[in-house]
């Protein structure tokens, strides 16, 4: 298979602007087309942002009317899926021609939900990712999505899916992603510590799948960046990049996994499935769970919809 070239931004939201983050989104495919990628991953909560440091007034037991003002600004700046936001970046998507991978803050009825959205190159919205965990304050102003988004998809040059931040810390959401064939493993995050290049390397290695992490940089926000693109053996193919706003690059291709899991398929040779079984509701958490259907791999069973 020929090699393919992915990008990674790494830039920061407007925060409480999500028009002008819209508008600067925009510019940044089109920088990314024009320098040959197929693939543009953004960061996590790129639309809509993310309120690094913000307590929204929280204290156990009691919530201050600041903080329920300062989320209602919030609340009013996310998007609607589908929505005005999602046609101008499907637009941008099919005009540049090329998969998009994007995080927003999208808003379904009182709730809102940390969501990574996928374009195809033809502009349609091909699926979304709620993430399905927030972790520590993100509980207060993020619902918790479910197993009814968790797609991985084919795109021509590869299976991809996302996996949003400290989701990344869930063994089993890993193993659920791989079991599906994930081949380019996007990470959208904020997370700019020092250690989160080595969980990408990690998942890397682990999955024998290229990983591409891209995360927001913003000196307002203080939020310093870090994003990569890891290889399937773990080596770094670009960054990890702490100074500034930039595009990571790289040329891959994902027969290159094959390669990786000669030695190493947790899901396939190197699983024991005899041993261990992993079992995944897919279903929304509104529809009942009556039905399964089973599939193969490391004790993977599937309980999609009825």
């Amino acid at each position: 298979m020929a090699a393919t070239r992915v990008a990674v931004v790494q830039a920061g939201s407007i925060l409480f602007d999500s028009a002008a983050t819209l508008a600067k989104a925009e510019k940044l495919i089109a920088e990314a087309a024009a320098g040959g990628a197929k693939l543009v991953v953004f960061p996590e909560a790129f639309i809509g942002g993310y309120p690094k440091g913000a307590d929204f007034g929280a204290r156990v037991g009691s919530r201050t009317p600041e903080g329920r003002k300062l989320f209602r600004r919030y609340f009013e700046d996310a998007i609607d899926v589908p929505g005005p936001a999602t046609e101008r970046l499907s637009e941008a998507a099919r005009t540049q021609g090329v998969w998009l991978v994007i995080g927003v803050i999208e808003r379904d009825g009182g709730t809102l939900y940390c969501t990574v959205l996928f374009f195809g190159p033809d502009g349609v919205l091909a699926g979304k990712h709620r993430k399905l965990m927030p972790t520590a304050m993100e509980r207060l102003i993020w619902g918790f999505g479910d197993g009814s988004t968790m797609p991985v998809m084919e795109t021509g040059f590869g299976k991809i899916g996302a996996v949003i931040c400290w989701e990344n810390y869930m063994p089993l959401l890993r193993a659920a992603m791989y079991a599906k064939g994930i081949q380019i493993y996007c990470a959208p995050t904020v997370d700019d510590r020092d250690v989160w290049p080595m969980t990408m390397r990690h998942v890397a290695l682990e999955g024998r799948c290229f990983v591409l992490s891209a995360c927001q940089w913003s000196a307002s926000e203080k939020i310093g960046g870090g994003s990569l693109i890891a290889g399937p053996l773990g080596k770094l193919l670009a960054g990890p990049q702490y100074d500034g706003e930039c595009i990571l690059t790289a040329d891959i291709d994902v027969g290159e996994t094959a390669e990786g899991k000669f030695d190493l398929d947790v899901v396939g040779h190197y699983a024991r499935p005899d041993v261990f079984r992993l079992e995944v509701n897919e279903r929304g958490s509104h529809e009942e769970c009556s039905t399964g259907r089973e599939r193969g791999g490391a004790g993977f069973t599937d309980h999609t919809r009825g």
